[in-house]
């Protein structure tokens, strides 16, 4: 073979005729066929193999904002938590595939824009719901705080786990209740005061914790306008606390905080 043939051009077209889009392309479909042999990837909405989350389930966490309230705060999520949403919320809390944190990240920022249309003029700060030191060691990470991060939201920490709260997810509406009571406060002794706050949430199931967030802001001098969720659990008639107790605890019930 002469010179001109093994030049970069006529390299280019054999890579290009033997593999479509070349050389690197064939290796990078085979390194991700090998490291799906050993470390292989599933849908999180329906278990199809070799994608994180398939063509199919994208729709289902297209948001569809919704309007409910917790106590006296008025509440907007992007998502129902049923289906594939709550598989993928899930999947990303407790496998750890946070991964999927950007797919989920449209849902939060519909929500705030719903609650920020709801709230009266004025500027407002972006504050999470705090997540307990036995979940922060668990998953290694702040949920709705890095969701936040993948829709470009701005979040402030004013408030901090004062008091350890059980397991929430076993738990029925009353006894969640309880159990939160009193758990939160605010960070510093005036970090709070004057500040219009929506509150940040991943998943809205009794309100319970929203309402414990609310109060610790209120008595801090805060005025909480609202707050946002990445999903909130289907409305329903109120049911006895043992029937919700296993609804929660089932395969798409939130996780502790």
């Amino acid at each position: 073979m002469n010179e001109s043939s093994t030049g970069p051009a006529a390299v280019h077209a054999v890579r290009g005729r033997a593999h479509p889009g070349g050389w690197s392309g064939a290796v990078r479909r085979a390194g991700a066929e090998a490291l799906s042999v050993v470390f292989p990837v599933w849908c999180a909405g329906c278990d199809a193999p070799d994608t994180a989350l398939c063509d199919q389930c994208r729709p289902a966490l297209i948001p569809t904002p919704i309007a409910r309230v917790a106590g006296e705060v008025p509440v907007h999520a992007g998502l129902v938590f049923e289906g594939v949403a709550a598989r993928v919320v899930r999947a990303a809390k407790e496998e750890g595939r946070t991964g999927l944190l950007r797919a989920l990240a449209p849902a939060l920022e519909c929500a705030v824009a719903a609650s920020l249309a709801a709230a009266t003029a004025g500027p407002v700060v972006l504050v999470p719901v705090p997540t307990s030191p036995a979940a922060m060691r668990r998953r290694g990470f702040r949920v709705v705080e890095l969701i936040a991060r993948r829709a470009g939201l701005p979040v402030r920490r004013l408030l901090v786990v004062s008091t350890a709260a059980g397991d929430q997810r076993r738990l029925g509406r009353d006894d969640r209740a309880r159990n939160v009571a009193g758990s939160m406060r605010v960070r510093g002794s005036r970090g709070a005061e004057g500040v219009r706050v929506i509150l940040l949430d991943d998943v809205v199931t009794t309100g319970a914790t929203l309402r414990e967030a609310a109060r610790a802001l209120t008595a801090a001098g805060a005025v909480v306008v609202g707050a946002a969720a990445v999903a909130s659990t289907p409305r329903r008639r109120r049911m006895p606390e043992r029937a919700l107790s296993r609804e929660l605890g089932g395969d798409i019930s939130p996780a502790p905080r």
